[in-house]
């Protein structure tokens, strides 16, 4: 990509595109386009349309959609595969019908079944059935990411997805309503040291094993993408590390300084029973994530602390 390329973020006010924006920026790109919602609405074809007709952008990064954790993807499951269904189609459609040179599309770890192997290898989409709690979500993620392929093998369209693990960081969403489980601990640990509760309750027993990805980590694994891959198979981005749930817990709780009772609500449910993903075949293109985990928590909670007023939940 040259500096001086016109390139699209969809999505850059959500936590993976302003990431990608401030990665573009820093590596000196000059021409990054970074609409709000206000300004494009992703859902409305026509006003989609006119955007790519007169804005002609040479790259495109679609990190949009609509996200959340178990109890979102549980109680709004036509919102949930919907609105990610219309962002796809109609980004990715429009990016091959404006003459756009490459598009990468972002999905999610959510696209495995439930069983799948550990750790999960792209090859294994597919194979049986996917987790009850957020199928809605996934289906809508495998549409886009076949929809990529369909394009790359019909119209030799160059759209290349990437499949990540969890992910959190700076931008990320607090609002316990509807966030994922990092930043939803973030918060509830926060919460319970400042008002000095004795507890703090969570879902599920603590036995699920989750993999996550420092955002800024992400990003850079997307510039590398867009350079250094154009083949049509879909790739997993990750850190190749797992830890329990009740090990995240402890973690989280060390970082923001809670030394109350961590208990279980093992009436609730606890998701996928481990979601580890296999990133070799990125890691041979010469890509490694390099944040450690305490680390990007510190960060995180730092991020949160500063923009208190108006984060997402706070």
């Amino acid at each position: 990509m040259d500096s001086h390329a016109r390139i699209l973020v969809a999505g850059a006010g959500g936590m993976v595109g302003s990431a990608v924006v401030r990665h573009l920026q820093a590596e000196g790109f000059t021409r990054v386009l970074a609409p709000s919602r206000a300004e494009l609405d992703l859902t409305d074809q026509a006003a989609i349309n006119a955007y790519f007709e007169h804005e002609r952008p040479e790259y495109a990064f679609l990190a949009a959609g609509r996200v959340g954790g178990i109890l979102a993807n549980s109680t709004r499951p036509a919102d949930f595969i919907r609105d990610n269904l219309l962002i796809q189609a109609l980004v990715i459609d429009a990016a091959h019908r404006y003459g756009v040179r490459k598009l990468l599309d972002l999905g999610s770890s959510c696209i495995y079944p439930k069983q799948a192997p550990q750790p999960m290898i792209e090859d294994c989409l597919l194979t049986s059935a996917l987790e009850p709690t957020n199928e809605w979500y996934a289906v809508a993620k495998i549409a886009g990411l076949k929809m990529c392929q369909a394009f790359h093998r019909q119209y030799g369209f160059n759209a290349v997805s990437l499949m990540p693990t969890n992910l959190y960081g700076p931008g990320d969403n607090f609002d316990l309503e509807n966030s994922h489980v990092l930043p939803a601990m973030l918060r509830k640990f926060h919460d319970a040291k400042e008002s000095g509760a004795p507890e703090v309750v969570l879902w599920g027993t603590g036995s699920p094993r989750r993999e996550f990805l420092f955002v800024e980590d992400l990003a850079d694994a997307c510039l590398f993408v867009m350079r250094n891959y154009d083949g049509e198979p879909f790739l997993n981005v990750g850190t190749g590390q797992d830890l329990s749930i009740r090990e995240l817990a402890e973690m989280v709780a060390d970082v923001t300084g809670f030394s109350g009772l961590i208990k279980w609500d093992a009436t609730m449910p606890d998701g996928t029973p481990r979601k580890l993903l296999d990133v070799s075949r990125l890691q041979a293109l010469g890509w490694k994530a390099r944040t450690p985990l305490p680390e990007g928590i510190r960060v995180s909670y730092a991020w949160f602390l500063e923009h208190r007023a108006t984060v997402r939940g706070a």
